[in-house]
């Protein structure tokens, strides 16, 4: 898979469209149009930064979500345990 191509699954991994994508990372859309069409190569070290926010990103998200999660289960009492003042054991 070569540079273009990465880049588009990158994107499209997002979820976003060119223009978030270039507002998102800070680059010119004209730029990113240009990477996507082949009409320019892509630093591959960008990429690979790119490909770094993005999972970063992506990773805190998840972390988030599996927290608040967790904390629903346990006032909803799936955890098996029953909530509230008089039942503290």
């Amino acid at each position: 898979m070569n540079e273009r191509e990465k880049l588009l699954e990158l994107r499209n991994r997002t979820g976003m469209n060119r223009r978030e994508f270039c507002q998102y990372f800070n680059i010119p859309y004209r730029t990113v149009q240009d990477w996507e069409l082949g009409s320019r190569k892509m630093p591959a070290y960008l990429l690979e930064l790119m490909e770094f926010k993005a999972n970063a990103v992506n990773l805190k998200k998840e972390k988030k979500n599996r927290k608040n999660a967790e904390i629903s289960d346990k006032e909803e009492g799936k955890d098996g345990k029953i909530i509230g003042k008089d039942n503290e054991n």
